[in-house]
């Protein structure tokens, strides 16, 4: 498994020098590319270039001199802002040229956001002391502790022709090969993105899914990857290397996942980095080992505004199937630890931060139920489709990518229609500060109601399975918009094209909450006039344990009637009576023709195009009659002349 390969993509890489003057940059570089000392060296050299069969991995480089002037600084600035990789250059007999590194250098490199890999190479080696002579590594470790950004360190000597070519060597192999993403020096072991890719990897590759790689599997491994076979000698020889330093590495039926990802913390710590890297670019991986964008069809998401993304029948009976594999208790309770499984062979846990974490109904053990499992995924799919598909991707979806989403029927056709077909339903609760909004949401996931009151700074999601008649289910998902979010939500025209449907919450006891949600609610409505995207509206009144203020009834009355929305649904969050209002949200979405409110303008308005269509039917009415009568008199006018 030696074999390198050229990364797809990189045409080149561009390496900048850089380091106080005097250090030996210009006598380095051209040392590396005539193979001979220079007698007279240019203060700047030109950018020079080697060719691609310079180093096995067969991309060409272009080595950038740089001048450590005072009047140079801009220049400099700007080639280390481009360099794919820096070079750092101090002179072996000038030990203030190697402080320089951590005092002036490296803190310059980060000032300037340059964030590639550091080769540290000290220059000279010939002219240093003999008596002073200290080890690389002893010299180097505290800077390399400081600064992680330093790939490799290395000392060589141009004029005596030592360890020249293995200085671009590294720079180019620290762009194509990096080993930040893959190690960590420090613990001596695998990262852990690099370990999930690889045991992704290991899963594919082992299609009897018995736990280990056979001779026959590892072998079809290893042909994927460099494109030639192992000898049976070969095999036995990566399995004995593998079982000497770790038993469990390999049992009866092959090598196991430990020794698997053993076998690559040994290639990485004898410095093949590039062995790791192949195989996991040939399998989709890129630099920041995440699947390439080349393998997630983002044309599937291109939608209309109102359009949205939900998981097709196949990719939800795919992830059944693997809640299933992972409840092993089969206690429909997926724990914690068991979700974290499920995302084992992914980057990290998707769910693990906002708007997903803590979004689904728990069970009362903490996880998650087979509807919540689905739920957290539907808001997956709804809220970033890419992202969606690209875990079902990392967690073994065997189809077509697009065979695991679709697109649904625009919201504006869904009302010329007059019925929705969608799964997934999104609802934008409104409501003025201290109404009764984050209650709502908190019984929507089942959880117990709290007296003490807790402003809500930012939007929040909730998503569960509403049950309807006939034992039909659909995905309710609820988003919370903070009253002093409104203004910034409805400054884009496009801000309601997502919502299905809207709700305003308002505290059924307090005039003034009432006031403030009918104000969000002509905002609102009139801003869906204005713009196309009107969403169908029910009104909340929480808190309904507390007496309503008076003139209540009355008021809410005159609203609905006026908007021709419907009356007020009461619920109580703390007597937990919810008035099935779940499930008249989703009904209300169902039916997006009904239940969208009016205002004085938009009825005005509606009254208007209604005169000009009426205007122009008249219009084009008395048109036709001209035109039938003329004809009429043409047609008699030639019969007269025929007759005469």
């Amino acid at each position: 498994m030696a074999k390198s390969s050229n990364p797809e993509g990189k045409t080149g890489v561009r390496i900048v020098v850089a380091g106080d003057r005097g250090t030996g940059k210009s006598s380095l570089i051209v040392t590396a590319a005539a193979e001979t000392f220079p007698t007279n060296v240019p203060r700047l050299l030109p950018p020079t270039r080697l060719p691609e069969d310079f180093y096995p991995d067969r991309v060409p480089i272009t080595i950038i001199d740089t001048s450590s002037n005072p009047e140079d600084r801009g220049k400099l600035a700007e080639e280390l802002k481009r360099a794919d990789a820096v070079v750092l250059t101090y002179a072996c007999d000038q030990p203030e040229t190697l402080n320089r590194l951590s005092t002036f250098w490296l803190p310059e490199l980060r000032q300037l956001e340059v964030k590639v890999p550091v080769i540290v190479v000290g220059c000279k080696l010939d002219l240093r002391d003999d008596q002073q002579q200290v080890s690389l590594e002893q010299v180097m470790s505290p800077i390399m502790q400081q600064f992680r950004e330093i790939e490799t360190c290395i000392e060589c000597s141009a004029y005596k022709h030592i360890q020249i070519p293995e200085v671009f060597y590294y720079a180019q192999k620290a762009v194509l090969h990096p080993t930040g993403p893959l190690f960590d020096q420090e613990t001596q072991t695998l990262k852990p993105r690099c370990v999930r890719a690889l045991k992704r990897i290991f899963i594919l590759c082992d299609h009897d899914r018995d736990g280990a790689l056979s001779d026959a599997e590892l072998n079809n491994f290893q042909v994927k990857c460099f494109n030639a076979p192992l000898q049976p000698s070969e095999i036995v020889g990566v399995k004995r290397v593998v079982q000497d330093k770790l038993v469990e590495g390999v049992n009866e039926r092959g090598l196991t996942l430990t020794g698997f990802l053993f076998l690559h913390a040994l290639f990485i710590e004898k410095g093949r980095l590039e062995t790791t890297w192949t195989v996991l670019r040939k399998f989709g991986y890129n630099n920041d080992i995440k699947l390439s964008d080349d393998l997630i069809p983002y044309s599937s998401f291109k939608r209309a505004p109102d359009q949205s993304v939900e998981l097709t029948n196949e990719a939800i009976k795919f992830l059944k199937g693997v809640y299933e594999l992972f409840d092993s208790d089969l206690d429909n309770n997926l724990r914690p630890i068991e979700v974290e499984d499920v995302f084992s062979t992914a980057p990290e846990n998707p769910w693990n931060d906002a708007p997903y974490k803590d979004a689904a109904e728990k069970t009362a053990l903490g996880g998650l139920s087979l509807d919540a499992f689905l739920s957290e995924w539907a808001l997956m799919t709804l809220l970033d489709p890419a992202r969606s598909l690209e875990n079902l991707i990392y967690i073994g979806y065997p189809g077509d990518s697009s065979s695991a989403i679709r697109i649904t029927r625009r919201r504006r056709l869904d009302r010329k229609k007059q019925q929705s077909e969608r799964n997934v339903f999104q609802c934008f609760v409104f409501g003025p500060a201290n109404a009764g909004k984050s209650a709502l949401m908190n019984s929507f996931l089942g959880r117990p109601y709290l007296d003490s009151y807790s402003p809500t700074a930012d939007e929040q999601y909730a998503v569960n399975v509403v049950e309807l008649p006939g034992g039909i289910k659909k995905t309710l998902v609820l988003r919370e918009i903070p009253e002093d979010g409104v203004s910034k939500l409805l400054s884009s025209k496009e801000s309601l094209a997502p919502c299905d449907i809207a709700v305003f919450v308002y505290d059924s006891s307090d005039e003034s909450s009432w006031k403030r949600a009918t104000e969000l609610l002509m905002d609102v409505a009139g801003h869906g006039e204005d713009t196309g995207y009107e969403v169908p509206c029910l009104i909340v009144a929480a808190k309904d344990d507390l007496d309503s203020f008076p003139m209540a009834i009355q008021n809410s009355t005159r609203v609905s009637q006026d908007m021709g929305i419907e009356a007020p649904i009461p619920i109580s969050s703390k007597l937990s009576d919810f008035n099935n209002i779940f499930r008249r949200i989703v009904n209300a979405a169902e039916h997006p023709h009904l239940s969208i409110p009016e205002t004085e303008a938009g009825r005005s308005r509606k009254q208007y195009h209604r005169l000009i269509n009426r205007s122009l039917m008249v219009v084009s009415v008395g048109a036709a009659v001209a035109i039938v009568g003329f004809a009429a008199y043409r047609v008699y006018a030639t019969r007269k002349n025929a007759s005469s």
